[in-house]
């Protein structure tokens, strides 16, 4: 199985604050790694105060028949230190690179996993995906252990648990360091299910009749959704980093900068401001960093003009990307203007500008509201934000600057909902 649809979701997971800006491996922020979901060896983890994660666990619901048939597949970082361009010997710097491990367990039946599954994951099984360094030497080798669990909920319903542990022994007779312990660590750990005459079932937004069964799952560590295309419920991701149901790369972007909570524009454009001195330095670090450096400085000024923003999927509240939308949205132009309430009813009362209110703040948001409470005032304006909510724009009656509020002028004139406001009825002599 190849996963070849949950690849680029899988791998912005994977290297997830691997390496930040300004991409030096000298860098203060790039002293601390910041992976998500690190599962440290259990000897070292369970000897930390507080314990440190060593292992993961994840439930996920699947719909099927004893004969249909699950593939995992386990993908970490091992941290390795990087080999010097002269020598070619390993740098004992403290900066480690990362290499992409996975271990796959193909065409396992339902029928077995409902039995309890139990597999010691070693070394001569991991696979290690390409690298743009070349040949690395592992400093440990790696040992997991994955177990595999499944109980019939009803009729052709299915929960099916996996277990990871991290049992790399130490190794060597030293006692564990924090960088050894890194490098036999499960760096950005996660998990990728693949199912065969069957479909996998949505934890963030269940059918109804198996709403329940959802909400029973435990999951520890990662979180699982639905992966691939859109619709698709053959592929899920259990990932460390909470995501929604088939999350995509935006097409905008021309590679990872590894910090999703920033945008490519603006990582993109401080790459250009960086120093030649810290370029060099770049060039000569991790490989990773490296690439980066070279595909920005190589972008055309077109492309930063679409990673500047785009609108996409928008759909009415309750409907998932994947549904059919009978009447989509359209996009939202802020330059549209729309036409101005001559009046609203509060009350049972109509109300227009240069009507009278009293004022009744409940928001308390400062203490001119505490200021303003039981006056009166006129109604200046009445005025629609963007979102459609109404605000009336008023003015005190007892206002020395009263005048400059008619203009429109802040500090005398005031905005409340119209929940906040009590019309005072003309009263006739």
């Amino acid at each position: 199985m190849s996963f070849e649809s949950v690849q680029k979701i899988a791998d912005a997971v994977l290297f997830e604050g691997y390496i930040l800006y300004p991409y030096r491996p000298t860098s203060t922020k790039n002293r601390q790694r910041w992976n998500f979901g690190t599962l440290y060896p259990r000897e070292f983890a369970q000897a930390q105060q507080p314990e440190e994660p060593w292992s993961f666990h994840s439930e996920m619901i699947v719909e099927g028949v004893p004969e249909s048939t699950l593939d995992f597949r386990i993908r970490l970082l091992q941290l390795v230190p990087a080999a010097t361009k002269d020598t070619g010997e390993l740098d004992q710097g403290e900066w480690d690179q990362g290499a992409v491990r996975s271990w796959t367990l193909s065409g396992l039946r339902v029928s077995e996993i409902l039995r309890g599954m139990h597999h010691q994951l070693l070394a001569e099984n991991l696979a290690t995906e390409a690298e743009p360094a070349g040949e690395l030497s592992f400093p440990a080798a790696l040992s997991a252990s994955l177990t595999l669990h499944a109980e019939v909920l009803s009729t052709g319903v299915y929960r099916v648990s996996a277990t990871l542990s991290n049992e790399t022994p130490r190794p060597g007779a030293e006692p564990w360091l924090r960088r050894t312990a890194g490098q036999s660590a499960f760096t950005s750990a996660h998990l990728l299910v693949h199912v065969e005459e069957g479909a996998l079932i949505s934890l963030l937004d269940p059918p109804a009749n198996l709403a329940a069964f959802a909400s029973t799952c435990n999951n520890r560590g990662v979180f699982p959704v639905l992966a691939g295309d859109p619709g698709s419920r053959s592929e899920m991701l259990c990932s460390p980093i909470i995501l929604y149901d088939y999350p995509q790369i935006a097409a905008e972007s021309a590679g990872d900068f590894f910090d999703g909570t920033e945008m490519d524009e603006m990582l993109a454009l401080r790459v250009l401001t960086l120093s030649d001195a810290e370029k060099q330095e770049i060039r000569r670090g991790d490989p990773y960093a490296r690439r980066i450096l070279e595909r920005t400085e190589s972008l055309p000024e077109e492309h930063l003009l679409k990673v500047h923003g785009a609108l996409r999927g928008m759909a009415p509240p309750g409907i998932s990307p994947a549904q059919p939308v009978g009447d989509p949205i359209q996009p939202w132009n802020p330059f549209e203007e729309k036409p101005p309430l001559d009046s609203i009813t509060v009350f049972g009362v109509e109300l227009r500008k240069g009507d009278r209110v009293r004022v009744w703040p409940q928001k308390r948001a400062d203490i001119m509201d505490m200021a303003i409470e039981g006056r009166t005032a006129i109604i200046e304006a009445i005025e629609q934000d963007l979102e459609d909510n109404v605000q009336l724009a008023i003015v005190l009656e007892d206002d020395p600057g009263k005048d400059l509020g008619m203009l429109r002028q802040p500090g005398h004139r005031f905005f409340f909902s119209p929940e906040e406001v009590e019309p005072i009825k003309l009263e006739v002599s």
